[in-house]
């Protein structure tokens, strides 16, 4: 037996306008955001990621993070992961299109970096690369674009799907600069002139606290 639960439409033609920053997901007291992640949950296939695509969908359909519909995902890909780990459950939205993307180049080195270090055990870390790229396009914590509900779910994430890369980040770096900074030195780019991070006066734009 199918659930069926409406996701809002989106007007086409859609644009590749940025996402904006998302706002702070807010669980507790959000009974949208919370029964359709216990809908999407009571339909897991208990898979890999099926509670942080849970989160990430019920989110997004709450109105919170930065993703673009359909989790940044094209028509196909989305209701492949729908059907793969939520059997069962039809979920109504239209994926936005992209088109003349300003920041292909951009998206393509960051997916290309995500990829090359997928742990490779489960196939919805191809999609969680996807979806990861597209939350990098924002302006927010890297959790709260995605529609997260804290940064520990976002460190389980970068250590269940690309085990190498996260495995780099030994001072606890913020994800998004993190992520960046990898981008940078497989350039060769170094644009940050402090001698040690202990005594950068940005030291809390990389390693403070995301709350």
């Amino acid at each position: 037996m199918q659930s069926h639960v409406m996701l809002p439409q989106q007007e086409a033609p859609l644009s590749n306008s940025l996402p904006q920053a998302g706002e702070r997901t807010n669980v507790k007291g959000n009974l949208r955001l919370l029964g359709l992640y216990a809908e999407l949950m009571t339909h897991a296939a208990d898979l890999p990621n099926d509670e942080l695509f849970a989160q990430m969908i019920a989110s997004q359909t709450a109105g919170a993070g930065a993703l673009p519909s359909g989790l940044g995902l094209n028509q196909m890909e989305f209701s492949a992961l729908l059907a793969r780990h939520f059997p069962g459950i039809e979920l109504r939205t239209r994926c936005a299109e992209i088109i003349a993307d300003p920041r292909a180049l951009e998206r393509d080195d960051m997916l290309a970096l995500l990829v090359e270090h997928r742990a490779d055990k489960d196939m919805s870390e191809l999609w969680m690369a996807q979806i990861v790229t597209a939350a990098c396009m924002a302006s927010d914590h890297l959790w709260q674009d995605l529609g997260l509900w804290s940064r520990d779910y976002l460190s389980r994430l970068m250590m269940q799907n690309f085990p190498s890369l996260a495995a780099k980040n030994v001072h606890d770096m913020k994800w998004k600069k993190f992520l960046y900074k990898q981008l940078c030195e497989r350039e060769g780019i170094n644009a940050c002139r402090a001698p040690s991070c202990e005594y950068c006066v940005d030291y809390l734009k990389c390693f403070g606290p995301e709350d």
